[in-house]
């Protein structure tokens, strides 16, 4: 067996491999499998860190994931897993209520799962959700305005933005690009996570719809503590201790 203790580039070559196999490490669980101390476990985590693998949270690091690129080249991307998640997501869609779609691909697969007969305000930043939903003939559809952004397919600028204060919503799908227990709902752009902020502080409950490849993964930039989200849809592949630690933090999991 390898003398991990001497050998600094091969102890983090199977921390980077256990990232991307399990998604996190644990400095005390590393510390006894290596056989080195938690102090060095912490220095080789700093190093990952540096590098982009992955960001440190209490008690270890999860992994960083890279930028998903732009929503064009991600709607076409786990079209199956999406979907079964959509349909869920519609479920949980009560009329006669105001919601807000948020922009993303899994959101769109969302809007499409809809009940053709429903009948709510639904509101979206994204044009091509609000061309869905407006498929939905008994329903009002609003879209925010302004600038739309390449990599989100919505608009997240000030028009949208002093729209959106003004409209309180009984149910938001937000977008995600990460989540973990310890760091929350994290995205890769500046301005959409922050109208993303905005958002969920209009709305009375929080909806975040996710493929497995997504949790647990830090991105850039925080869009909310996972305390601040009401309701998660995952698939039932998800790690058992991940859903342990989205309950501690009182959040409503549905599995599909």
């Amino acid at each position: 067996m390898l003398d991990y203790a001497a050998l600094p580039d091969q102890r983090q070559a199977l921390i980077r491999q256990i990232l991307q196999q399990e998604g996190r490490v644990i400095c005390v669980e590393l510390a006894v499998q290596l056989k080195v101390s938690e102090h060095t476990i912490r220095r080789d985590l700093q190093e990952l860190s540096k590098e982009g693998v992955c960001k440190k949270v209490y008690g270890g690091a999860v992994l960083q994931l890279p930028d998903a690129g732009s929503f064009l080249s991600r709607k076409e991307q786990n079209l199956v897993k999406k979907n079964v998640i959509a349909q869920k997501c519609a479920e949980l869609v009560k009329p006669d209520t105001c919601i807000f779609i948020d922009s993303g691909s899994t959101n769109l697969a969302i809007a499409r799962a809809l009940p053709e007969d429903i009948r709510v305000t639904a509101v979206t930043n994204s044009p091509e959700i609000a061309v869905e939903l407006m498929k939905r003939t008994r329903s009002e559809t609003i879209i925010l305005g302004g600038l739309i952004q390449n990599v989100s397919g919505g608009s997240v600028g000030s028009t949208a933005l002093d729209q959106l204060r003004g409209i309180i919503f009984d149910q938001t799908f937000i977008g995600a690009c990460a989540m973990n227990p310890e760091t929350g709902l994290t995205g890769f752009d500046f301005e959409d996570c922050a109208f993303k902020k905005v958002v969920i502080r209009q709305s009375n409950q929080v909806v975040v719809a996710l493929t497995a490849d997504k949790v647990p993964g830090v991105a850039r930039y925080l869009v909310a503590d996972a305390s601040e989200i009401d309701v998660m849809v995952v698939e039932e592949s998800l790690n058992r201790d991940f859903f342990n630690a989205f309950n501690a933090q009182e959040i409503r999991i549905f599995t599909v």
